[in-house]
């Protein structure tokens, strides 16, 4: 094994081509002949789908609102070991976070890992002023750990020349490399963010350019010498203690409880990855399902669906009647089903979209209407009000949100959650509870719930004397 090397990329503000260049980054080790570990900080699923495909290895996420510090480290451990270099990327600007005092930010991430930042500049109309923003970034907060700088849509060798020798000049700290600008290295947005890899037919040339322009314009040797791993700050050790974050203990394994089918494709692709994991460890078979593919719900005894973009696909999905019609004769019947946001529009009787109503499964009584602005979009705090099969009463999860999705009309329907912070369906409240679907604006990270897999596996295996309240109360 190589010697092992960590960074966190990050920059001054969004839109400075730190996941360009993260891009680039994982592409250009892996093929210099490391295995490379991405993670995201933060709720995202979208970046990840890119670091996923530029690395070779599933992206996983750091964000410690949701996990706690040392559910952060136990994962980040568990998810780095065997790999010889990994790259974080972070997210917003390196200071940001949740309150002004900068808690969850990405510096504070760097700081709790002893992670050195590769900070990236986007050095477009500025010269000499760089000095000022790298030297203020540098010295903001003490300790946080710096590699270099990487200047970003640089737009010549004079402009260069003129920034690299104001940051040697003014700073501390060693300019890695200076990337030209290049307008076909520009990820296409909407109105969630970045398109997803998986959606983007020239995905894999985009990679390519941008490991290409980081090898032909970063010192990769100065790169990895300066991130070479020289205090592991503890994190093995706790890895040592008792049982994960999620709940179930190290690796272990329960063969065959269940099938719990996973809808997984072009409109419904967010998933965490750490929650498919737990769900296996905790006895699942997991069974992909394409919605635009499969005509009828393959045997399973649960039913997982995670967010997307349905509001793209309506018409392709609502061709596939005989599939949402299966799903709801299911939940009928009683099948665990849970849903995230994507889910949960899935799930309803209908979506307003553009002035017309798309028909879905119906299993329960809301239709969802679709905004040009967000209606949710940030972190989430939420109490369970009451019984149901997922989450004792009384439990705290923090999740996250972002919906231009509302819902507009519902009729009879029951909710568990009662928000302290986020808009979930109403502003109050969140979680529809119908038999055993639970579906909710609210993503959830299994680090965050400790017992949600194993109560979902309960369900599903049909084994009571493992419900959800033992479950919990043996963490």
């Amino acid at each position: 094994m190589k010697n092992k090397g960590r960074l966190l990329i990050a920059a001054p503000s969004g839109h400075s081509g730190k996941t360009t260049i993260t891009i680039g980054i994982c592409r250009l080790l892996g093929k210099m002949g490391y295995t490379v570990q991405p993670f995201k900080k933060g709720p995202d699923y979208i970046d990840p789908s890119w670091l996923t495909a530029a690395s070779g290895n599933v992206c996983r996420n750091l964000d410690s609102f949701m996990m706690g510090e040392e559910a952060l480290i136990r994962s980040f451990h568990r998810g780095s070991n065997k790999a010889d270099i990994t790259v974080i990327e972070g997210n917003m600007g390196l200071y940001d976070g949740i309150d002004g005092d900068g808690r969850d930010s990405s510096a504070c991430l760097a700081r709790l890992l002893n992670i050195p930042v590769v900070l990236v500049i986007n050095s477009a109309r500025m010269t000499r002023s760089v000095a000022a923003l790298v030297k203020g970034f540098v010295d903001f907060e003490r300790g946080t750990p710096f590699a270099g700088v990487i200047l970003n849509n640089v737009s010549g060798s004079r402009h260069e020349a003129k920034l690299v020798c104001a940051i040697e000049r003014h700073c501390d700290i060693p300019v890695l490399g200076a990337i030209p600008r290049d307008n076909a290295l520009q990820i296409k947005e909407r109105h969630l963010g970045l398109i997803p890899y998986k959606e983007m037919g020239e995905g894999n040339f985009f990679i390519e350019r941008a490991a290409d322009l980081v090898a032909s314009h970063v010192d990769m040797d100065r790169l990895i010498e300066s991130i070479k791993v020289k205090d592991p700050c503890g994190i093995e050790n706790i890895e040592q203690s008792t049982g994960m974050a999620d709940g179930v203990n190290g690796d272990e394994h329960r063969e065959n409880l269940c099938r719990i089918g996973v809808i997984y494709d072009k409109a419904f692709n967010f998933y965490y990855q750490e929650n498919l994991e737990a769900l296996e460890r905790c006895g699942a078979e997991l069974i992909f399902i394409d919605t635009f593919k499969e005509k009828t719900l393959p045997k399973v005894e649960g039913l997982y669906i995670g967010g997307g973009f349905p509001e793209l696909y309506l018409e392709e999905i609502i061709e596939n009647r005989t599939l949402m019609m299966d799903i709801r004769e299911a939940v009928e019947e009683g099948l665990p089903v849970y849903g995230e946001c994507g889910g949960l529009m899935y799930l309803s009787k209908g979506v307003w979209f553009n002035g017309k109503l798309n028909r879905m499964i119906g299993a329960i009584p809301i239709e969802v209407e679709f905004s040009k602005r967000p209606q949710g979009h940030g972190y989430v705090v939420a109490e369970v009000a009451s019984e149901n099969g997922y989450f004792p009463k009384g439990t705290v999860i923090r999740g996250h949100e972002f919906h231009h999705s509302k819902v507009s009309r519902m009729n009879n329907v029951r909710t568990v959650l009662e928000l302290k912070r986020g808009f979930g369906i109403d502003g109050k409240t969140d979680g529809v509870v119908y038999k055993n679907l639970f579906a909710a604006y609210v993503h959830i990270h299994t680090f965050s719930v400790p017992g949600w897999a194993y109560a979902f596996i309960s369900q599903a295996a049909g084994n009571r004397e493992y419900g959800p309240s033992r479950f919990y109360m043996i963490l």
